[in-house]
């Protein structure tokens, strides 16, 4: 926990350091989840917390995340540490109706090799449009460049409700499809598929929080297997809270 409340430290100092100096947009966020799911495969069935800043400057964006585990998967991770360190570089622009937004993403395991891997890499191309009625829809396509050297790509819809300035309402569902050396039988197809509601409060113009809940499970079984099988889905349905503070 002293690891954490370090890094959390660092975010704040970072926060009020940059943004006056750059002249940036800087959040800094705080998740605390009830478990760690990542495309379906579950990296930890207990609670972790997931500090992360943001740092943009028109279209550009930096994001260092990272994820701490509080429990220890039935004591195959180290408690008390963090697990993967993510670093992404993006760029957005608005072409006509579409948000577009391009990125590149390095991976770090700092204390476990997660699904086996020390670390990797991968470049995004991301696509939306707002649709009537307060739906929108994503897409968003993934390839690693490193140690997969494989395709990922989500379809989501969402749907946002504001119920009043400061309180609001979204639900999603989303589908993903892996190329084949994400699926357990080697042969690409879809993949996992998402449900998720969200209560996000606006306290005051700086901060903000938020409560989800979600349910994640296969498309296939037999790309998406399940820890009895040998995959690595294990975790169904999770949730967790968030607090986000804009510099």
């Amino acid at each position: 926990m002293k690891n954490l409340m370090v890094v959390l430290a660092v975010v704040l100092s970072m926060g009020i350091i940059v943004q006056p100096v750059l002249a940036v947009d800087v959040t800094g966020t705080v998740d605390l989840n009830s478990a760690y799911v990542w495309r379906g495969m579950t990296f930890n069935d207990g609670w972790v917390a997931q500090p992360s800043i943001d740092i943009t400057r028109g279209g550009f964006g930096l994001n260092v995340w990272g994820n701490f585990d509080i429990d220890d998967y039935n004591d195959t991770l180290d408690s008390g540490e963090f697990s993967e360190i993510d670093l992404t570089a993006s760029y957005a622009w608005t072409l006509g109706a579409l948000d577009v937004g391009v990125g590149y993403i390095e991976y770090l395991y700092p204390t476990t090799d997660v699904g086996g891997l020390p670390g990797t890499r991968e470049l995004y191309v991301s696509l939306g449009m707002a649709l009537p009625a307060g739906f929108s829809l994503a897409w968003d396509v993934y390839r690693d460049i490193d140690e997969i050297k494989e395709w990922y790509t989500s379809l989501g819809l969402t749907y946002a409700y504001d119920i009043n300035d400061k309180l609001n309402l979204a639900a999603g569902a989303s589908m993903g499809w892996a190329g084949d050396d994400y699926c357990a039988d080697d042969s690409a197809g879809f993949y996992d598929y998402n449900l998720s509601v969200t209560l996000g409060y606006a306290i005051d113009e700086a901060w903000s929080v938020s409560a989800f809940i979600k349910y994640t499970d296969a498309l296939d079984d037999d790309n998406l297997a399940d820890v009895a099988n040998g995959g690595l889905l294990d975790v169904n349905t999770y949730g967790g809270v968030s607090v986000s503070y804009a510099f």
